[in-house]
Order: C-alpha cells, then sequence, then structure tokens
C-alpha cells in the first residue's frame, strides 16, 4: 500500500473499480461545469442573429464567422469534457475560450453604479470556471488513470 501524498489529485471515482455513485458525481460535476456552455451554444445556434449582433457589441469582426466559431467551440468543447473524449484539451480550450470572453465582454472598471457591481460579479464568477476548466484539464493530463470515463 503507497503512503498517502498530500500533493497527491483527491479520488475522483473515475479510477478502476471505483463505486458507481462517486463516477456518476463527477460525471453530473462535469455537466454542471458544462452547463452555461451548452446553454449558451444552443442558445446563440437558435437565435443567430442575437448571437451575430452580440459578436458586434463587443468588437469581434467578422461578427457571423466569429459566432460560428463561439458555438462549435462551446458546443463541441463541453461535448467532449463531458464525454471524457480528449478531456484534457476540451477543459483547456474552455478555460483559455472563458478567460478571453471575460475579458473581452466583462469589462467592469469601465461601469459605474449598480450595472459596475454586477459586471464585477460576473467577471470574477468567470474567473473561477476559468480555473475550474484547467483544473479539470491539469488532473485529466496528469492523471493518465483518470482518463477513462
Amino acid at each position: 500500500m503507497t503512503p498517502s501524498n498530500s500533493t497527491s489529485v483527491p479520488n475522483t471515482g473515475r479510477e478502476a473499480g471505483a463505486p458507481a455513485q462517486a463516477r456518476l458525481a463527477y460525471r453530473f460535476g462535469l455537466l454542471l461545469l458544462c452547463s452555461a456552455y451548452l446553454h449558451g451554444s444552443l442558445d446563440k445556434a437558435f437565435g443567430f442573429p442575437a448571437a451575430v449582433a452580440e459578436m458586434q457589441h463587443f468588437g469581434l469582426r467578422p461578427a457571423a464567422p466569429m459566432a460560428l466559431l463561439t458555438i462549435a467551440g462551446e458546443l463541441g468543447a463541453s461535448l467532449l469534457v463531458i464525454a471524457g473524449i480528449k478531456r484534457w484539451l476540451a477543459a483547456g480550450y474552455l478555460a483559455v475560450f472563458t478567460l478571453a470572453a471575460t475579458f473581452i465582454a466583462g469589462r467592469f472598471w469601465t461601469l459605474s453604479g449598480p450595472a459596475r457591481l454586477m459586471a464585477e460579479n460576473g467577471f470574477f464568477e468567470h474567473l473561477g470556471l476559468g480555473g475550474a476548466f484547467l483544473l479539470v484539464a491539469w488532473i485529466d493530463w496528469t492523471q493518465p488513470a483518470l482518463r477513462r470515463a
């Protein structure tokens, strides 16, 4: 038996022989983590003119191709994270995407009053999401046994 190491990754329930409940909890956590990206990509896909207008609002040009890339990236990477296919790569993509979008769309420092407070809260929540995706990517990359879903 190997002694416990405080720097080891906590048991995520994905190791061979892990209880079904632990695997289910891990998958459910990944689903929750990806839920905003699944919802956002479908919302953009079914309301494409609004997605293009959003890209234009934030100065992203050409707006229609940027909207398509956003939809494909959010939806595709989320599905890969949940399915466990190249999870480290998909989670890394979502981390970079989230952090970039946060600095593009969450510029709370340009606002004042209640709008600033709401934007500032959203900014730091999105930093947390980016950090969570970095952790998923790191764990999946460094723990080969955890790659099996």
